[in-house]
């Protein structure tokens, strides 16, 4: 019989440590000596139940038979019980390596043959299974499945292996009790901001504590330039829970362009309540993000409650960032007001549409250079943000094409929309 009082104490404190319910590591417990006890006194083929009385402390152990019939379970044919006396035959007379043999060369022959057929049902055994005829002795009324227990004498002493054996089953529960609800605690996080410690690095990925578990950011989604140290406390974006690991994969990213949104999101309480949407965001993480949005309300600028208050908001999340420079421009339905507006900063004069979603936008000769960007920057995230081929040229030279000057947009520099546009929204846009 067990000290109940201490062992709750040792259940409550274990629970704490694991962030787990009292209940669950107590199943642990009876999982580990029922486990124990078929080590010590049951037979391999058993399955053993255990149950811990919390107001005694008092130990019952049951043997537990699934309800089969020939529909769930092959029964064993003749041959196979003559191999199985001819085995135990040849293990009394010292001829187990030979029988061994012989019944190696009879296995795979009769594999080879079955290569093509049907999955075998799992064979009876009489340890584990009881025939719905012989159940019904037992229990009135007994369905397929069901499970039935059997009570088995109690003990309370075990050996040194039944012991470890014990100590493994208990650890391995844990594990898995842990895992299962540091998955629940995760899954509806995933598109969220979360607070960790850098913890450590490993071939160029960053390990980052997030209290119970461990997340990982890859080297790809970190921001270029962005240097980390061990123990800074930064934000970032859960990109993915993955649950097919030995522990859950809390995948992390800081370049993402969602990660700048949901900054907003937080700095910004009219994007969070719905009165303002980000509609499309291109991103060029360490360098300049291109930002539209749109109202929803009446009486709310858009662009106003996203910069806030002398730019507030704003430098918030540029600061977060890295001092990467964020440039917020208004949504519009009509593509050449939105053209226009993504070009942002410069002064966009006239903007014509082409076919096939392309579009030459003229500027002032003193505006190219902005227009245009370091690089093309400026005029390839315009592309992204607002989903066309744009051709920036000067209003005094309109036939003249400059170089780095057109954008296009590529599969993998699709702007990322916050929310899908409805049907009308898409109309509008492709006219």
């Amino acid at each position: 019989m067990l000290d109940i009082k201490e062992l709750s104490k040792a259940l409550k404190q274990v629970a704490e440590e694991k962030g787990l319910e009292p209940r669950a590591v107590m199943e642990a417990v009876e999982a580990s000596l029922a486990a124990a006890y078929k080590r010590e006194y049951g037979d391999r083929n058993e399955v053993v139940k255990c149950e811990i009385d919390e107001k005694s402390g008092a130990l019952k152990f049951w043997q537990v038979k699934t309800v089969v019939d020939e529909t769930t379970v092959r029964f064993p044919t003749p041959e196979e019980i003559a191999e199985e006396e001819e085995r135990a035959k040849a293990a009394a007379e010292g001829k187990e390596g030979e029988r061994n043999q012989k019944s190696e060369i009879r296995n795979q022959a009769a594999a080879e043959s079955a290569e093509d057929e049907e999955p075998k049902l799992p064979r009876f055994n009489a340890e584990r299974h009881i025939t719905v005829a012989d159940a019904k002795k037992v229990k009135k009324g007994v369905e397929l499945n069901e499970e039935l227990l059997f009570p088995l004498e109690t003990r309370e002493d075990f050996g040194r292996i039944a012991a470890q054996t014990a100590k493994q089953v208990i650890l391995q529960k844990l594990r898995e009790e842990e895992r299962d609800s540091i998955l629940k605690e995760w899954r509806g996080k995933e598109g969220q901001i979360v607070s960790g410690a850098v913890q450590r690095f490993e071939r160029g990925n960053i390990f980052v504590d997030l209290g119970r578990t461990i997340g990982v950011m890859f080297a790809n989604e970190s921001i270029p330039g962005e240097h980390y140290r061990a123990g800074e406390r930064l934000r970032f974006l859960v990109l993915a829970v993955q649950e097919d690991t030995r522990l859950p994969g809390i995948i992390l990213s800081r370049s993402h362009p969602k990660f700048v949104i949901e900054l907003f999101k937080i700095e910004a309480p009219e994007l969070a309540e719905g009165a303002v949407e980000i509609k499309a965001i291109a991103r060029e993480p360490g360098n300049r993000t291109k930002i539209a949005g749109a109202s929803l309300a009446d009486g709310v600028d858009p662009v106003g409650a996203l910069v806030g208050q002398r730019g507030t908001r704003v430098m918030a999340v540029t600061n977060e960032l890295g001092n990467e420079k964020i440039d917020i421009i208004e949504w519009d339905d009509d593509p050449a007001k939105f053209i226009a507006n993504s070009l942002s900063p410069a002064k966009v004069e006239q903007v014509e549409i082409l076919p096939r979603r392309e579009a030459r936008a003229f500027v002032p000769e003193a505006q190219l250079s902005l227009a245009i960007g370091k690089g093309g920057q400026n005029v390839r995230l315009a592309a992204k943000l607002s989903g066309w081929k744009i051709d920036v040229r000067s209003n005094t030279r309109p036939d003249e094409a400059l170089e780095g000057a057109s954008a296009g947009l590529l599969d993998e520099d699709v702007a990322q929309i916050a929310k899908p546009a409805d049907d009308s929204e898409k109309e509008d846009i492709a006219m």
